[in-house]
């Protein structure tokens, strides 16, 4: 049996005042016009994993717009160990919770024993030549459905970060900067290691099937953490070196009005591996493809990685792939053993799939199984 959703329940998200669909373990293929409601579908499959979701949006923005009820997203989980029911929904303080089985959750990392997502959408297309928060972003992603505390790791560094930076302006006490960037140095070691280690997996997948499929593959680097290039082979060696730099920086930073080093400047490095040029320079239909053949190869990682093939959530992705293009894709969905959401406002753009997915109209909020 394929691990899929087979019941999706929506109240008061985005445009949906309630919404439910009951599923099959086939792809999901949503169709209808722009602003109809088809990306925010699948924004609320996204919120059952750790992070804001696809379009990283604050909590409190997810709310439907003239509800009294507080936003909710519960689905129930196919897997072989039977059905589980997993729920997401807004806190009076901005946050959100989370219950599963009808308790409420140790963490919100604890959806990902039952679940893994990742998406791709249309303001990803220009990801390889776009600012490097995007490409830091999309990394974050990536970890995160390998290592699901990573999410809260990013969150709790750019928290104490900003922290610090209040307390350099500021001329705090040496003692509160020396505790808040031991705190940083915990978290900033965690993330850096989590990025290269899952990156040096990924890349090891990659290598094996680089001749195989009809996506290219990339060559995947980070930028190094410090500019001498120095890379302690130790977490404790790592935490060390990363306070002992933010010491030294301090005047730096405090006349910059930012901290000026750490895994929150480090860049994703994307290379064409067939044609050996930056993924930048291809065209966007090169850069469109080598985006989904990175995507189809973390989702494979994943599965090997953690035994649980992650859903994923196509945004208008076939659009702008021609015919033998869309094939070759399908056909790789198919190969993944997984539920796919795919988007489109044209219908015969899936055409390929034939039976292979369950078509779902979407009209204003609103939504109606075809066929």
């Amino acid at each position: 049996m394929i691990r899929h959703i087979s019941r999706l329940r929506l109240t008061a998200f985005r445009n949906y005042a309630s919404a439910a669909l009951d599923l099959d373990e086939r792809h999901v293929v949503l169709t209808g016009p722009n602003g109809s409601g088809k990306t925010n579908l699948l924004e609320a499959v996204s919120v059952l994993s750790p992070g804001r979701g696809l379009r990283g949006a604050s909590f409190d923005t997810l709310q439907s717009q003239g509800s009294d009820m507080p936003w909710a997203v519960a689905a129930t989980v196919e897997t072989d160990s039977g059905p589980s029911d997993i729920g997401t929904g807004a806190l009076t303080d901005g946050g959100r919770r989370v219950r599963i089985n009808g308790a409420n959750a140790r963490s919100i990392e604890a959806m990902s024993d039952y679940l893994r997502v990742l998406w791709l959408t249309p303001s990803m297309d220009g990801l390889f030549s776009g600012p490097a928060g995007e490409r830091r972003r999309f990394l974050d992603r990536l970890v995160t459905t390998l290592i699901p505390s990573h999410s809260s790791a990013v969150s709790d560094f750019e928290k104490a970060m900003r922290q610090r930076n209040r307390l350099l302006e500021e001329e705090a006490d040496p003692r509160w900067l020396a505790a808040i960037e031991a705190q940083m140095a915990e978290l900033g070691a965690s993330i850096h290691l989590n990025r290269t280690d899952s990156l040096q997996h990924l890349q090891a997948l990659i290598a094996e099937s680089l001749d195989d499929g009809s996506f290219p593959a990339a060559r995947l680097a980070l930028t190094p953490l410090f500019e001498d290039g120095a890379q302690p082979a130790t977490s404790s060696a790592l935490e060390a070196l990363l306070m002992q730099r933010w010491h030294a920086a301090r005047g730096l930073d405090r006349a910059a009005g930012r901290t000026t080093s750490g895994p929150h400047r480090v860049d994703l490095e994307v290379v064409h591996a067939q044609k050996a040029m930056p993924a930048a320079l291809g065209s966007t239909g090169e850069q469109k493809a080598l985006l989904i053949g990175l995507i189809l190869a973390h989702a494979r990682l994943v599965r090997l990685r953690t035994g649980i093939v992650p859903f994923l959530l196509l945004d208008e992705i076939a659009a702008h792939l021609d015919p033998d293009r869309r094939r070759a894709l399908f056909a790789a969905l198919d190969g993944l053993g997984t539920q796919c959401f795919l988007t489109g406002t044209d219908a015969l753009l899936f055409e390929a799939l034939e039976d292979r997915a369950q078509r779902i109209s979407v009209r204003d909020g609103r939504l109606s199984h075809e066929g």
